[in-house]
This record gives structure tokens, sequence and C-alpha cells, in this order.
């Protein structure tokens, strides 16, 4: 969907923007460059622990996306299906670039949830044994399978991201928030059409 990209670029252009014009004003200080990454630098924006909270789970999430969109072109023949998957994960990947570049000006590790990812903190996630399950099947079979995985993955997420639009206090993660309820939703409209048919 265009409109996503452009909302993703946009909200990156302006949080990049943003920390420039904020280095450039408070330089004197302390210097959290890190050049070689293309992390933003300067002062660190407004946050709360929600938002870190958010952040630090939503990436883990998110990548689990982009991986269970990478396995779709070898085992599923329904261009439908794989056209989706690609949407996923040109959407989902400048997010976690995103939120890594935040947690990083804000000086906050990312931590590893490997041990929460059958739990209610990260909602939706893909259990192992589907995941296996799902390297096994091909064709119509993995279809099925997968995109009632995405649908539960993406309302996970949702959930997540309304959590953050409640409690939060940073302007662009809330807005990147918004953004992935809007962007999800619709995917899970057009995945339950998808299932049904």
């Amino acid at each position: 969907m265009t409109s996503v990209h452009t909302r993703v670029a946009a909200l990156l252009a302006a949080f990049a923007t943003a920390t420039i014009v904020s280095s450039c004003a408070t330089a004197s200080k302390e210097d959290h460059s890190v050049p070689a990454s293309g992390v933003p630098t300067g002062q660190a924006a407004a946050h709360d622990a929600d938002d870190v909270q958010f952040a630090q789970l939503m990436i883990p999430h998110h990548e689990q996306a982009v991986e269970l969109a990478a396995i779709v072109p070898g085992r599923s023949t329904n261009p439908t299906v794989i056209a989706l998957a690609e949407k996923i994960a040109a959407e989902q990947q400048p997010e976690i670039s995103t939120m890594k570049a935040m947690l990083s000006q804000w000086d906050v590790k990312l931590e590893s949830h490997e041990s929460g990812h059958a739990g209610m903190a990260m909602q939706g996630m893909v259990d192992d044994a589907t995941m296996v399950k799902l390297d096994n099947l091909r064709g119509a079979d993995f279809d099925a399978l997968w995109l009632q995985s995405m649908i539960s993955h993406h309302q996970g997420a949702i959930a997540m991201a309304k959590t953050e639009i409640a409690d939060g206090t940073n302007a662009d993660l809330i807005a990147l928030a918004k953004n992935i309820v809007t962007a999800q939703q619709a995917e899970i409209d057009q995945m339950k059409q998808m299932v049904g048919a």
C-alpha cells in the first residue's frame, strides 16, 4: 500500500530531522552519535517506560513477521499470498529500524525476549511447533496455516500498539503504533477474506 510506505518514510524522515535539529542545539553536552550505524544523534526525545517496553517487545514481534514473510515464496504457489508476504516485510522492516534507532537514542539496550514469546507481553507470537509445521507444508495447506498464523500475529501487534497509544509518551512512537493498527487491521481483513475463499 503506497500510502503506508509514504507514511513510514515520512515518519523516518521526521524522526531523523528532529533528531538532527536537537543535536545541533545540544552538541555541547553528551555526544551519543554512532555515525557508522546511521543511528540518529542528540538528546533523547521525551519517552517513558511504556514507550521503551513497546519498542523492546514490538521489535522481535515484527522480526518474526518478517521471518514468516520470508518463508512464503518457497512454499506457496498463490501469487496473492506471496504478494501479501512481500508487503508485510516491506512495511515492518523499516519500522524495526525506526524502533531500534529510538532505543539507541534513548540509550536503552534491545533485550532478548525469547522466553517471552509464548507470554502475554508479546501477543500473537507463532509458537515453535507451528513454525516447524509451516516449514514442512507446501501449497494450499501452507497458505491456510500461514494466513491463520499471521492473522493471530497481526491481532497481537494491534493489541500491543493500542496499549502504546493509550499509555505511551513519545509522539513518534505513538504515531508508529497508530500506523501499525491501521495497516495491520487492513491486512487482517484481507487475510480473513482469503481464508474464507
